[in-house]
């Protein structure tokens, strides 16, 4: 299962939002630098008001939602890179994750203290990514050191990661992340296996008060971090309040929808935050339905019909023969099976199909 990092500075709100997107109270969160230690562990359920749609239609007993795992990251400090705070144990923790979401504090609160002294996320964005930066410099300098003989020696693919260390390496060391620098996509192949924490796909998430939610861009501190990211690290950000969605935990769906309600929003940001960290992933979504049960399945983006019919069952990519196919919003537009196979939206797709976001799939399989 593919994991996704909740990473920032301490007292941003990363373990309160680790709570929150995991409806648990697994993470401590209290107004302390490091009160996390160890990384805590969660499943992360993807919204996805499609099954419930498909479900009326086949009249399902039972929904199964996508699925996915967080981390909490314990926070990061200036100098983490030489062993600050907490040092480089954290830096492997992030290491060991799939994609990064990057907590940053867009709110003002005198009660809750900040590490830096005041609240500045761009400045906060700068600090955690000089230390990844730095890590990632001292990993493709040991690279290329233990690479020099072997490629002295003729040895092609040592040879080749030097030259792509050549690139990377002043990149790097202009303070620049390794995932916004132009490379072929040999070089990106062959840069997973350095396993550079500025290569990994990242999602900034903005924690902002209570008050806020309602209307982020009004936050200039929001409207910082969008622009920031966007120019410097080609990426997005969404828009949290850790401390709304730690309140809703407890309460029920409808408690929930009323409370929104109140604040002028419709939906949880953290919604928002799941579902753009699961196609940050690469993860995609296909669905079975039927009486017993509606149910997400996940994917990558590129994946062909057999490997989709693996997820289910290795059997049925080994036996695989051929996908019913059909989109959910045709199916749904036309409001049953039945109504889809008279209009020809049935298809029948074969074993070089890539399956689609939102795809209906029924498969026929052999062994």
């Amino acid at each position: 299962m593919l994991r996704a990092g909740i990473v920032g500075l301490p007292n941003v709100g990363k373990s309160t939002l680790f709570n929150a997107v995991t409806r648990t109270r697994k993470a401590q969160a209290a107004n302390y630098p490091f009160c996390t230690i160890e990384p805590n562990n969660g499943i992360v359920t993807v919204p996805d008001e499609r099954l419930a749609k498909l479900s009326e239609i086949s009249k399902s007993q039972k929904l199964i939602p996508a699925v996915f795992e967080f981390v909490d990251i314990a926070g990061l400090v200036k100098g983490a890179s030489t062993g600050e705070g907490l040092g480089n144990k954290f830096l492997t923790h992030i290491r060991e994750v799939d994609a990064v979401i990057q907590v940053v504090r867009c709110f003002e609160d005198d009660d809750i203290h900040h590490v830096s002294g005041t609240v500045d996320p761009v400045r906060d964005i700068e600090v955690i990514n000089t230390e990844l930066v730095l890590c990632d410099l001292e990993t493709v300098q040991k690279r290329k050191d233990k690479n020099t003989k072997a490629a002295r020696g003729g040895d092609k693919q040592a040879k080749a990661e030097n030259d792509l260390i050549a690139k990377l390496e002043p990149h790097l060391d202009s303070g620049k992340t390794a995932v916004v620098l132009e490379m072929t996509p040999d070089e990106k192949a062959l840069m997973k296996g350095f396993f550079l924490l500025t290569a990994k796909p990242t999602l900034f998430a903005c924690n902002v008060a209570e008050g806020e939610l309602a209307n982020p861009d009004a936050n200039k501190y929001v409207q910082a971090v969008r622009a920031y990211v966007k120019t410097h690290l080609n990426t997005e950000a969404v828009v949290i309040s850790a401390q709304i969605e730690s309140d809703l935990v407890d309460l029920s769906e409808a408690e929930q929808k009323e409370y929104l309600e109140s604040l002028g929003v419709k939906e949880s940001g953290v919604g928002t935050l799941i579902r753009a960290a699961y196609h940050l992933l690469g993860l995609r979504t296909y669905f079975t339905t039927g009486e017993k049960e509606t149910r997400a399945w996940t994917i990558h983006a590129g994946d062909k019909a057999p490997a989709a019919a693996g997820v289910i069952h290795s059997d049925f990519e080994r036996g695989f023969i051929a996908a019913e196919c059909t989109a959910y919003e045709e199916l749904v537009k036309l409001g049953s099976f039945a109504k889809a196979r008279e209009a020809g939206r049935l298809r029948i797709e074969g074993k070089e199909y890539t399956v689609q976001d939102g795809d209906v799939l029924e498969f026929r399989f052999n062994v």
